[in-house]
Order: structure tokens, then C-alpha cells, then sequence
């Protein structure tokens, strides 16, 4: 067993979620939201190449100690799999390590939208799950792909950095791939992935523009594709991908987007009454005026077309935040503090809600 197995084993004991170490500091675990120390004794610089580089393979680390800078996925066998991110910071080097739900949660289990399963339901087309770090994109991803495959007979490939979830193959054929590990970059394996016959395409993340690119090529050659960015909301989903080229590319980039875009999923993760967190979600689908709406530039007027597309399960983020308020599940506040149009959660805040600096 590796000797940081039983670092990660301790954590999870602990009901922790994160695992950081840092040279000169005791490992420290995220339990409950702050972080805590789970052994006492500083991590020498030599103790903590020796953790690191124990679960590396050879080729990995030397890109480590050249980028300063490696994601790589973990397994310890028969308890989880974790996402480690090595870097090096002023006292040399250091690792988070975030454990990877191992069961895949369900749409029912979720709660997720029923409109979410039109998307999956698409045979082509580019669908963007797409809020801030840490609220939840992976997992609802990952329940969609598992809706999928329990539903349909697709060859899905999927290209991660690295991969989070593994799928079991159910009805469908689904191909793990993980940058880094099996192919050199996002660009390499989806051009490779254009060969392979996929249906579809699922990326873990649509950094570089000529991931972007490629993403949009393979939409409009009838592929379906799932990717994620940072952004919270439809209109800034759109604005982000045409804002990541040139000036000069943004034109054709409009007409291929109108082309190919069939779904926003904006995503954020609420504190849920009485405990534990609940996500709201901002869906924009396909509707006969997004194509001109993006081509002509005009994106703020998506807006409009989520608020006439009730009917279809479109909804925006505050009509989300709205119903978890009504219902109960969300705090006035917490909405007042996530939503767009403060106006609308004003009147239902309670006197001393916005007290304490907000």
C-alpha cells in the first residue's frame, strides 16, 4: 500500500473530502467545511516527494517537475478514487487531493430537472453544464451519461483530466479516456475521437479555444457533445465561448454556435434548510429564435426566450431560486445572495438578514 493510502484512509475516516499537504505543515483534511489536522507532524520536503512521486507513473513525474503542475487521478482499491492536483508553492512541493464520488448518483436520487432528460435524448448538438467551481457539474453530468446508458445504445466517449467517474457499460458502449494519461491533450483526442465513431462526446472541461473549436466542429458534424465551463448563467455561457477567439474568427464562430447549440445547464449549489445543499439550475433549450438571437449578436435577449419557454422545462436561475424559497428548501436570504435580480428576493428577507458586512 502506498504510504499516502493510509493518509487518504484517515481522511475518509474522519468524514473528510480534500486532502492537502503542504511542506512544513501536518496534512490537513476539509471535514465540515475547514480544514483540520488529521496527523500530527509536519511533511518534510523529502517525505513529501516520497508520497507523491510512490503514486506517479515515471513519465507523469517528470512532466511534474518540469510544468510544476500535474492533475492525475488516484485509486486506492476497495475504498475510492481521488483527483490530485501537484504544485509547487513557496516551500516547495505540495498536493490536494479531492475524493471522487465512486457511486454514480441518479437522476431520481439528484432531483435533477426532468427537462435535463431532453438532452439526453438529443442525437446531436453541443449541451454546456456550466456553473462555478465545486457546484456540482461533474456529478450532474455524470447522472445524464448514466441515464443514457441505462436508456439507449450509444458509443460514448468521453475525454477527462483526469477521468472522475468511471462508468460500468449498460446498454451503451462508453470509452474512458484521460488526457495526460491516454492520449497528449483535450485537441489530440478529439480529433482522434472525430475517427472513432462516437455518438457521443463528453469533455470534461472546454479550456483552450482549440478545444472549443473542435467541440463546435464535432456538434455540427452530428455528433452530440457534453462539455463544462465556469460561467452561471446562459447568456455568459454564449458570450464565454464566442469572447475565447479572436475578433476576427468571432463572426463565423456566432454562425457555427446558432448551428450547433442545443442546451445550457447552469448549475449552483445552495445551502439547503435544514442542513446540507441543494443545486438550482438556469436550463436553456433549443427553441426556433436562439439561432438568429446568437448569429445576430443579440444575447442578452436569451433571457426572453428561457422566460417563454416555461412550457418546454426551460427556466431561469432566480425563477429556480424562487421555487426552492417557496417550497422551503432554500433560505430567502441564501437566494437574495445568489440571485441576478435582487429586487425580486428583497421583500422576503427577514430585518438583520443582510446584517453582518453583506
Amino acid at each position: 500500500m502506498a504510504a499516502i493510502d493510509s493518509l487518504l484512509r484517515t481522511m475518509l475516516e474522519k468524514g473528510g473530502s480534500d486532502l492537502h499537504l503542504t511542506v512544513g505543515l501536518p496534512p490537513k483534511s476539509r471535514i465540515s467545511g475547514s480544514l483540520q489536522v488529521i496527523r500530527e507532524g509536519a511533511v518534510t520536503a523529502k517525505e513529501m516527494e516520497a508520497l507523491l512521486k510512490e503514486i506517479t507513473p515515471e513519465k507523469r513525474w517528470h512532466e511534474f517537475l518540469e510544468k510544476k503542475d500535474l492533475d492525475l487521478a488516484h485509486e486506492v482499491e476497495g475504498l475510492a478514487r481521488f483527483r490530485a492536483n501537484f504544485l509547487y508553492n513557496h516551500w516547495g512541493q505540495a498536493a490536494v487531493m479531492r475524493q471522487i464520488p465512486a457511486k454514480i448518483l441518479s437522476f431520481s436520487t439528484l432531483n435533477l430537472p426532468e427537462a435535463l432528460k431532453k438532452l439526453c435524448h438529443l442525437d446531436q448538438g453541443l449541451v454546456v453544464v456550466t456553473g462555478p467551481t465545486g457546484s456540482g457539474k461533474s456529478t450532474t453530468l455524470a447522472a445524464m451519461i448514466d441515464y443514457i446508458n441505462d436508456n439507449l445504445a450509444r458509443h460514448i466517449i468521453t475525454i477527462e483530466d483526469p477521468i472522475e467517474f468511471v462508468h460500468p457499460c449498460k446498454k451503451s458502449t462508453i470509452v474512458h479516456r484521460e488526457v495526460g494519461e491516454h492520449t497528449e491533450t483535450f485537441g489530440a483526442a478529439l480529433k482522434g475521437a472525430m475517427r472513432h465513431d462516437p455518438d457521443i462526446l463528453l469533455l470534461g472541461e472546454m479550456r483552450e479555444m482549440e478545444t472549443i473549436k473542435l467541440a463546435l466542429s464535432c456538434a455540427s458534424m452530428g455528433m452530440l457533445v457534453f462539455g463544462t465551463l465556469h460561467t452561471n448563467n446562459a447568456p455568459k455561457t454564449v458570450d464565454r465561448i464566442i469572447n475565447t477567439f479572436p475578433a476576427e474568427e468571432q463572426n463565423q464562430v456566432r454562425v457555427m454556435l446558432a448551428g450547433c447549440l442545443a442546451g445550457v445547464v447552469a448549475q449552483l449549489l445552495c445551502k439547503k434548510v435544514p442542513k446540507g445543499r441543494v443545486a438550482v439550475h438556469e436550463i436553456l433549450l433549443q427553441h426556433e429564435a436562439l439561432p438568429n438571437t446568437i448569429r445576430s449578436g443579440q444575447i442578452a435577449n436569451i433571457r426572453g426566450i428561457i422566460e417563454s419557454g416555461k412550457e418546454e422545462g426551460m427556466i431561469t436561475m432566480d425563477n429556480s431560486l424562487m421555487a426552492r424559497v417557496k417550497d422551503g428548501t432554500v433560505e430567502p436570504k441564501e437566494a437574495y445572495m445568489k440571485g441576478s435580480n435582487k429586487a425580486l428576493f428583497a421583500p422576503l428577507l427577514k430585518p438583520g438578514d443582510l446584517d453582518g458586512g453583506h
